[in-house]
């Protein structure tokens, strides 16, 4: 983790949790309505909030509150069936939001001993502000909490005055029921598919909350009843969130775990502050943390994305290391220059292609003409494999293992910035990435992207070496405790481990796409693989594509994959 002497901003405790649960009900429409609804048969129960409600008023959600003492009460749970694979916990869950369902719609999810789910006479019989299960028992019903299952996981984000720890459930609305709300807390039961719902809240009808919406997004997927329960019958969330929030045009901003922005609110906003702006621009430094700034140049692509990422690394009492300088662009170097106060140590590039080493001499150059003692350009010379455009040859070579470190005076002694070198071929045979020591932090260069994966172009570029310094870079991530990876091109990201495991993983699986396209055209030409392996990806794209499959066309090769399968 950062040191929190680092930290752009004082630590704030988020405030705790509270314990809840919801629960969605779940139909198919009749037949006539799948019609007119282009075929989506699934129908979800929603319901409007008071307006005088203390979190989320007047929006539409799910039925849930609260899980009171005794929801979890022995008692309790020997007044509900269960699976065999459902722990305390999730009968716990699942009794609170069966009773909050009752409370707020008069939806009864419990049965006779016959197996008969409760039925409107039944309802009729209880009081909603009376004690729940006792009047349960009292009909011979028995809490259906076995016909209730864990759809998603959701912790409020931290910035939020109110929290809740919520599990949203899934459950099959019992036939013959009708909800009702209770009129206080709940107002206007509506059944609506999740498309409508989106599209209503986009036309400003339907005003929903974040974890709302993001739920229905990924329900609109799901066609059935029956297609959800089959893929939550594993016992398992099909995602957890604690979403965390940044600004677009100065706008709040809130992503998944799974989105680009996430790593990077985490590494500046821990505590969730809502502060930091996700729009990208070239023409200041964005502070990542105390002793890192991050300034892209301007020159967005398809092969750069928002642009090439330049790093400083430092402060004012130690000078700066500059990570690659990127193109040869007066104006960028002129505020790389600024950000650094003109004290720049060191320029150290990651590899040699033309987005990121061509701008280190002029900055040196630049640091020269200003007064200060022209720093060295450290690096990995070019292989002869690379491209004529991608030359490079660094003042001095670096070492694998290596360490460059700043050193100066601070209000807590002295000051250090310690960058470990760390030969990661594979996007080129010269490519480096650096580990910032003291903060768990790696800059990955164009080794790991935030938002696609780098082109693995033979013959400068190689799978096998490739992967190897992924597994190379997983093993010191592990070792030093990195938390956070910086990359060249896109936001950084967070879940180091995680991140290098799932993106070898996706190599792997497109090879074996290649594989599989390789002995289903034995004959056929690159073309035709591309075609087969990358009919996931934009046509436009498969020009780029054919680099990395013959990447993995020569590893596939070296490894004698290619073999006839056994008949």
């Amino acid at each position: 983790m950062p040191r929190t002497t680092q930290q752009l901003h004082p630590h704030r405790e988020p405030v705790a949790t509270r314990a809840a649960a919801t629960v969605l009900l779940l139909r198919d429409a009749p037949d006539a309505d799948v019609l007119a609804g282009g075929g989506a048969k699934l129908e979800l129960l929603m319901t409007r909030r008071s307006p005088n409600a203390s979190f989320a008023p007047d929006a539409y959600v799910f039925p849930g509150g609260g899980i009171d003492a005794l929801d979890a009460a022995p008692a309790t749970h020997a007044a509900a069936d269960r699976r065999a694979t459902q722990n305390d916990l999730r009968v716990t869950q699942a009794i609170a939001a069966i009773r909050e369902s009752f409370e707020e719609l008069g939806v009864l999810l419990a049965r006779h001993a016959d197996g008969r789910f409760a039925d409107a006479a039944d309802i009729a019989a209880l009081d909603r502000h009376a004690p729940f299960v006792a009047q349960c028992q009292a009909r011979g019903l028995r809490l259906a909490a076995d016909a209730v299952f864990l759809l998603a996981h959701w912790t409020a984000d931290r910035d939020l005055p109110r929290r809740f720890d919520v599990p949203f459930l899934v459950a099959r609305m019992p036939e013959g029921q009708e909800p009702v709300a209770d009129e206080a807390e709940q107002f206007e039961p509506v059944w609506v598919r999740p498309a409508d719902a989106l599209e209503r809240h986009a036309a400003g009808r339907f005003f929903m909350i974040y974890p709302t919406i993001r739920t229905l997004e990924r329900l609109a997927r799901f066609e059935s009843t029956d297609a959800v329960l089959a893929a939550v019958a594993h016992e398992a969330p099909l995602w957890t969130s604690c979403p965390r929030a940044g600004l677009l045009a100065g706008r709040e901003s809130r992503h998944m775990e799974h989105e680009p922005p996430f790593g990077e609110l985490a590494l500046v906003c821990p505590d969730g502050q809502i502060v930091h702006p996700l729009d990208w621009q070239s023409e200041r430094a964005v502070p990542l943390l105390r002793n890192v700034q991050r300034l892209t140049a301007p020159n967005p692509g398809m092969m750069t994305g928002p642009g090439t990422n330049s790093y400083l690394v430092g402060d004012p009492a130690t000078g700066f290391i500059a990570i690659d300088p990127g193109p040869q662009d007066a104006d960028h170097l002129e505020r790389l220059w600024r950000a650094a106060g003109g004290d720049i140590r060191m320029i150290v590039c990651t590899h040699s292609h033309p987005d990121h080493s061509p701008g280190a001499q002029p900055l040196q150059a630049l640091v020269a003409a200003r007064g200060r003692p022209a720093p060295p350009i450290l690096g990995l010379p070019s292989a002869p494999t690379a491209r004529a455009a991608s030359h490079f040859v660094p003042e001095r070579t670096l070492a694998h293992g290596e360490r460059l470190v700043l050193a100066g005076p601070s209000p807590d002694g002295e000051a250090t910035h310690t960058l470990q070198v760390v030969h990661t071929p594979g996007h080129a045979a010269n490519h480096l990435c650096l580990l910032l020591i003291e903060d768990g932090l790696l800059f990955s260069g164009d080794h790991i992207l935030n938002g696609s994966t780098t082109v693995i172009d033979p013959p400068d570029g190689n799978m096998a070496d490739y992967l190897d310094s992924l597994d190379r870079l997983d093993a010191l991530c592990g070792q030093h405790g990195i938390d956070f990876i910086l990359p060249a091109h896109g936001y950084v990201l967070g879940d180091t481990r995680g991140a290098i495991a799932g993106l070898k993983a996706h190599r792997l699986a497109r090879e074996a796409k290649v594989l599989a396209a390789m002995r289903a055209q034995p004959a056929g030409s690159v073309q035709d693989w591309v075609r087969h392996a990358y009919g996931d990806v934009p046509e436009r794209l498969w020009p780029v594509a054919q680099r990395s499959l013959l990447a993995h066309v020569e590893r596939i090769r070296a490894l004698n994959l290619f073999l006839e399968p056994h008949v």
